[in-house]
Parts: C-alpha cells; sequence; structure tokens
C-alpha cells in the first residue's frame, strides 16, 4: 500500500533534501487549509498561491502527513484507506494538458506502479465471463477516468494536493479554463475529494480570468516573510537558524550574524533559504566557512531582481481580494475612491 509519506534518502548529501520545518507561517497556512477542507463541497477547489521557493511543496507535504496522523484510526481499520496523497500536475510537452498522464500519476500515487493497462472491464450477464469493451485498450483515458474514480471511493480519499498545478491550465486555451476546473470539479461532486492547487501567482492569474473559475475558488495566500514587519524578521532568523543546525558543515557557525543578508537574498521565501544552505553547506566541505564561501553560495544580484519583481507583481495583484476591501467601513471606501 502506498500512502505517498515522505521518506528522507539514505545517502547523507541527499538527506539535506529532506529537512524541513514547520514555521510560523507555514503552521498559519495549514490551519487555513484544514479549516477550507473542512467546509467539505462548499470548498471543492482551494487555490494556494505564494511566491516561488516559500516551501509550497513542503506545505503539501505537511497536509498530507497532519491528515494521514488524523485518521490513524481509520487507517488501523480499514489498511486499504488513502486519505490524502499529493501528485505533480505533469508539463508533458504536449501542446494540451495531459490528463491521460495526471490520471496515471493518481493511480499511481492510490495503487502503486501497475504495469497493467487501466481498462473499464465488464461482466457478460449472458456467459458470466468477464468481458471488455470492444476498441484499443491500453490505458484508453475514459478507462483511466473510470479508475480513478474506483480508486478514489475504494481509498476513501478525501483530498488531493496537486502541486505545479498551473500546469492544468497553462497549456489550453483561456476560453478552455473552465471546462478543466470543471473535470476537477466533478469528481469532487461525485466522490467528495477536495482539491488543494499549488502554484506561484501566475496561477491566480489564470484563474480569475474567469468569473466563473474565480467563483468555484477559494483562494489562499502563502507569503513570505518580509523585512519591514519585526514578527517576519524574527520568524525568519528562528528558521534559519533551525535549517543551519541541520547541515553539518554549518552547524557551527554563526549564521544568525548574516540573517540580514540571508533574508534579502532569499527575499523571506524559505524553500529559498533551504536550497540556498544546502549549497553553502557544500561549499564550505569544501573550502571551509568564510564570507567569501558565503557569497559564492548566495543568489546573483540579477536572480534575486528577477524574483523580486514576480513576487511584487504577484502580491499586488492577490492582496485586494485577500484583504476582503468589501468589508471596510463605507466612509473609508469613499475615502480610496476619492
Amino acid at each position: 500500500m502506498n500512502h505517498n509519506t515522505y521518506t528522507n534518502p539514505a545517502s547523507a548529501s541527499s538527506s539535506l533534501i529532506g529537512q524541513r520545518i514547520k514555521h510560523p507561517r507555514i503552521a498559519t497556512t495549514i490551519e487555513e487549509c484544514r479549516l477550507m477542507l473542512a467546509a467539505g463541497s462548499n470548498a471543492n477547489l482551494i487555490l494556494l498561491c505564494g511566491p516561488t521557493g516559500v516551501g509550497k511543496t513542503t506545505l503539501g507535504d505537511f497536509l498530507v502527513e497532519a491528515e494521514l496522523k488524523s485518521q490513524v484510526e481509520e487507517l488501523a481499520a480499514n489498511p486499504g484507506c488513502i486519505p490524502a496523497i499529493r501528485v505533480e500536475a505533469p508539463a508533458s510537452g504536449e501542446r494540451e494538458f495531459s490528463w491521460r498522464l495526471f490520471y496515471q500519476r493518481i493511480l499511481n500515487a492510490l495503487e502503486g506502479e501497475l504495469d497493467a493497462p487501466r481498462t473499464a472491464y465488464g461482466v457478460d450477464p449472458v456467459t458470466g465471463r468477464v468481458v471488455r469493451p470492444a476498441g484499443p485498450q491500453s490505458n484508453r483515458l475514459s478507462g483511466l477516468r473510470t479508475a480513478v474514480e474506483r480508486s478514489l471511493r475504494n481509498r476513501g480519499t478525501r483530498f488531493i494536493v496537486v502541486d505545479e498545478a498551473a500546469h492544468l491550465m497553462r497549456q489550453c486555451h483561456p476560453t478552455r479554463l473552465e471546462q478543466q476546473l470543471d473535470t476537477l470539479k466533478s469528481l469532487s461532486n461525485e466522490y467528495g475529494v477536495q482539491w488543494i492547487l499549488l502554484g506561484s501567482y501566475d496561477l491566480f492569474e489564470l484563474v480569475s480570468l474567469s468569473g466563473q473559475l474565480a467563483r468555484r475558488t477559494h483562494v489562499i495566500h502563502f507569503g513570505r516573510y518580509r523585512e519591514d514587519v519585526v514578527e517576519d524578521v524574527r520568524a525568519f532568523r528562528g528558521c534559519l537558524k533551525k535549517l543551519g543546525e541541520c547541515m553539518p558543515t554549518l552547524k557551527d557557525v554563526d549564521l544568525l550574524r548574516y540573517s540580514e543578508v540571508f533574508h534579502q537574498n532569499t527575499l523571506g521565501c524559505i524553500g529559498t533559504l533551504r536550497t540556498l544552505l544546502m549549497r553553502l553547506d557544500l561549499l564550505v566541505a569544501e573550502k571551509d566557512w568564510s564570507e567569501e564561501t558565503l557569497c559564492t553560495g548566495l543568489l546573483t544580484e540579477a536572480q534575486v531582481t528577477q524574483i523580486l519583481r514576480e513576487i511584487v507583481e504577484g502580491e499586488e495583484r492577490i492582496a485586494p481580494g485577500l484583504k476582503r476591501h468589501l468589508l471596510a467601513p463605507k466612509n473609508l471606501q469613499a475615502k480610496r475612491v476619492a
């Protein structure tokens, strides 16, 4: 049985990739996600977006693990139950989004990697023998869809986290965006599964192209730690300290002395910070610690500038909706209009 849980690789170098921390921002976002999951059919599609490198994949893993822990009694009584999984929406290189490959990934997470083709078999009412529909059968899309439906029902899956969800919509014409999400929504309506779509700010922009799409989704902003917010600075320093303690060659280095440098270079994104520290750990293992080694491991100015541009544009676009200006007092709204 595949519960799609996270396991650390055996090698020492690979194990660094598995170092994760449930910092304040991720804990708050998880709680908001769980509230929306409790809403059931009133929140079929949950859109969770934030800047690149903020830690969305890690958040997805935590959500799945939290669901498995909360269903421990159900899992003991029904070992075949898989209440939650995380899959990545494929970028297949095809002109249109590959639902075939997407369904296969869901089936692999729920049933394991099976070599046999998924086909909608039936039973002849006269002979009682197993029969299959006429025509080409090898992993036909309809057969894959039927297999996914059967697995969702049998496994009791409550929600599916879809990483890189923008691929669902980026590879189709804007007029077909609703059709793409209708496919997910139909599975949600029929089998009670909810979808958590993870992506950068471009995912939010794609959904906002259509009023119908906007109406069907609940948006959660997974933001970075800002340098102009005291609580954020304190939390970022805590993340830097904890992650540094997990790195063999950095655990004895006073990284907090350079916390401002790390904050500026990673723009307050913990996923980016973890990647940077992993790279720096390897550099220090070869060259020993020095400020020159630190500078070598940092992102270049051009990289930071590009990422910052995307973050600022994304935050400006998503913030008005999340601040709920419609709930502000009328006189305050009038001042904004003036």
